[in-house]
């Protein structure tokens, strides 16, 4: 099986939407008939902004002729620290294969690909989420679970009460 991989350009732009709502209607579970039109003008704009400046990397997977997969990573700066001197990231995303390819090793080489992009950029702090179905092809190839992470979701801070600073230590609900 030949696979290729191809960096996508600003004038993928149809084709890196169509994926990217594949995707997002895959991970998240949104029937096919739901309209996302604000979502996928956000999307589109993010990459018309992040793609030429190279705040984003995006790839399509091929066989072929084929469009098989395609993946992503967002390219930022934190505040550089001691496990992160440069302070610069990159953050996996939109890793997909279609079902009917799965298996033959090609989410693999597609992250591989993008975890080489990250290197070229000298990035050295390479993190993303996974589903439990793909835990084992990023544990395979390197990455581990993350320790003292935490979230907030929007939907948890609507359902928590509002927190006051009284000048001590002791938070005052």
């Amino acid at each position: 099986m030949d696979v290729v991989i191809r960096k996508a350009e600003l004038q993928d732009l149809d084709l890196l939407m169509r994926w990217r709502m594949e995707v997002l209607h895959e991970v998240f579970s949104i029937p096919a008939d739901q309209p996302l039109a604000e979502l996928e003008a956000e999307n589109r704009r993010y990459y018309q902004k992040e793609l030429p400046q190279g705040g984003h990397i995006a790839c399509f997977v091929y066989i072929g002729e084929e469009i098989v997969g395609c993946g992503g990573m967002c390219l930022y700066h934190e505040m550089p620290s001691p496990d992160n001197p440069s302070g610069k990231c990159a953050y996996l995303m939109n890793v997909y294969v279609r079902p009917q390819f799965r298996g033959h090793g090609i989410a693999s080489r597609l992250v591989r690909w993008l975890v080489e992009q990250a290197r070229e950029h000298h990035i050295s702090k390479i993190y993303l989420e996974t589903s439990e179905a793909g835990r084992p092809l990023y544990q395979r190839i390197g990455f581990s679970d993350m320790k003292d992470m935490m979230e907030l979701s929007h939907e948890n801070e609507q359902n928590q009460k509002e927190y006051t600073y009284n000048g001590t230590n002791d938070p005052q609900y």
